[in-house]
């Protein structure tokens, strides 16, 4: 019987993603797929900033920007005529804005990222059924030649939303299907519309929406995919076999003629389509499991909940998904985690998905942002910047402390500078993200005896967390601390200070998933190594 840590099904960008934080932390990991080759869809388009938070973590920012388009707002149309336009724009202090990338270019970028770290996906294998038992999971793979065996650790469904895994561990997936169906195509548009804008275009009948037309810009010359309902003609009553009525409906696939008829009737200007890469028919339901996770069996990504497309937060929320479980997984599989980390996968996530579900229903329904005046808070929420985790189990409490808290996204912060560096450094470069991080500030008021206390804290955490924490002194400009044992960074324009509400003695641990587990301004080395407890084994 083969044996792995870790047995991934499903190749999509959640499993790649989890294989990936697996194998950078040097767990071994297998990863099946039933489909002899990736598909070409261009399901998923949107990538989100805090997502490409993560990509830069994993090492694949460069190639995803590379091969994307930059979405610079909505336009929206009635009847013809414009009468909405929102530019997406986020505060300064967020590295990253949103972009455009179809769903294989992503996987594409992702499997080259896999590969290089010396795993390769068994491509034509099929998960059929598994039993777990106190000490591992023992799963029966099928392949057209013949079937194996295989004894891992821990199982993680990225399967979708027809999951086998999550059908075998007997979770609920309560939520109900649209009505509407949907078509989708891959095309080229010739008008004048600004580049990297997405268009909204609306047939209303006395105050009530009749056509809705969508085209979200991707990467090359007037590329679009769009999406609309779909014609008497195309549509169908059949939901599949398992009754989950969401994804693509294979055999039929709209006509360059289709698509057009419905430019004609809803563009917000004269346009033929042309270069139809592909199309498909589409239907949504909006649904998610009752529990993330059974014993040493878990499930993330459309496996666990699914929703309308609105907003762009289906796969970055499982890749999300993905980057939360992988580093606890890591831990766990070393033997150096708390007896409770992994469930808090669940306690986590599960609330975001619920989250995501409700609100991308609404958002269906009424629009995004409708449940909103703040147009600010709404652009951040979609760009899933404000997701927080003070609740966990495995997060500091908050004792009144200012922002950012516990629980919370780290803030990225620029000017910081290092010894033989020329030039500034972002905080979020710093971070290795591999292992969670302590950041110690001081400030111009520290001490020679007040340096060998944060020093010798940093020591303690070390120790608490079996070594799997890297620690960094950030001082202020004028701050006394140059013959520090620890690696120093400078906060020389000041913002780190003013992004973490930092003074003397002030210390943050970030985890590698790029949260906040603790923030404390000041706190002591008990205070620390208590907290670190609940994520590492005693």
């Amino acid at each position: 019987m083969d044996e792995t840590a870790v047995l991934i099904a499903g190749a999509g960008p959640i499993g790649l993603t989890t294989a990936i934080e697996l194998r950078r932390r040097g767990i071994a990991c297998r990863i099946i797929d039933p489909l002899l080759e990736p598909p070409r869809y261009a399901k998923a388009v949107g990538i989100q900033p805090r997502t490409l938070e993560v990509f830069e973590g994993m090492g694949v920012l460069r190639q995803m920007l590379d091969a994307a388009i930059q979405l610079r707002g909505q336009i929206l149309y009635v009847n013809g005529a414009e009468v909405a336009r929102m530019e997406l724009a986020l505060p300064p202090d967020i590295p990253f804005e949103f972009i455009g990338l179809p769903q294989y270019e992503t996987e594409r970028i992702l499997r080259d990222r896999l590969t290089a770290l010396g795993t390769t996906i068994e491509r034509g294998t099929r998960l059929t059924t598994f039993e777990q038992g106190d000490e591992d999971v023992r799963a029966v793979l099928s392949r057209a030649d013949a079937d194996e065996t295989v004894r891992a650790r821990y199982l993680v469904g990225c399967d979708g939303a027809h999951s086998t895994v999550r059908k075998t561990l007997g979770l609920t997936f309560e939520g109900a299907a649209f009505d509407e169906q949907y078509m989708l195509g891959d095309v080229e548009l010739d008008w004048s519309l600004p580049r990297g804008y997405s268009i909204r275009s609306m047939h209303q009948t006395d105050g009530v929406t009749d056509g809705v037309l969508v085209c979200i810009p991707l990467p090359g010359r007037s590329r679009y995919r769009i999406s609309m309902l779909v014609p008497d003609e195309l549509a169908s009553a059949s939901v599949g076999g398992d009754n989950i009525a969401h994804g693509f409906e294979s055999g039929r696939k709209p006509e360059l003629s289709q698509l057009q008829a419905v430019l004609d009737r809803l563009g917000p200007e004269p346009t033929e389509a042309s270069e139809l890469r592909w199309s498909s028919v589409f239907r949504i339901s909006h649904r998610i499991v009752d529990s993330y996770s059974r014993g040493r069996v878990f499930v993330a990504g459309d496996a666990a909940h699914i929703h309308p497309p609105t907003g762009a937060q289906g796969m970055n929320t499982g890749i999300q998904d993905a980057h939360n479980l992988a580093w606890k997984l890591a831990l766990a599989v070393e033997g150096d985690a708390a007896t409770d980390l992994l469930a808090s996968y669940d306690a986590e996530r599960r609330p975001v998905g619920e989250e995501v579900v409700g609100r991308t229903v609404r958002s269906a329904r009424e629009g995004i942002g409708a449940d909103s005046t703040d147009p600010d808070y709404v652009l951040q929420r979609e760009a899933q910047l404000l997701i927080d985790y003070g609740d966990s189990p495995i997060v500091a409490e908050s004792i009144d402390e200012p922002l950012p808290r516990s629980g919370s996204r780290a803030p990225d912060a620029a000017g910081l500078t290092r010894d033989a560096v020329a030039f500034d450094i972002r905080l979020f470069a710093l971070l290795g993200r591999v292992e969670h991080t302590i950041l110690i500030y001081a400030d111009e008021t520290s001490t020679a005896t007040d340096l060998r206390e944060l020093e010798q804290l940093a020591d303690a955490a070390k120790v608490a967390a079996h070594g799997h924490l890297d620690a960094y002194l950030i001082a202020a400009p004028r701050a006394d601390v140059a013959e520090t044992i620890l690696p120093l960074i400078r906060d020389t324009a000041g913002k780190f200070a003013q992004s973490y509400s930092a003074r003397q003695g002030s210390v943050f641990v970030v985890r590698p998933d790029g949260y906040l587990g603790f923030a404390r301004r000041p706190a002591s080395s008990a205070d620390v190594t208590d907290y670190l407890k609940s994520t590492f084994r005693r």
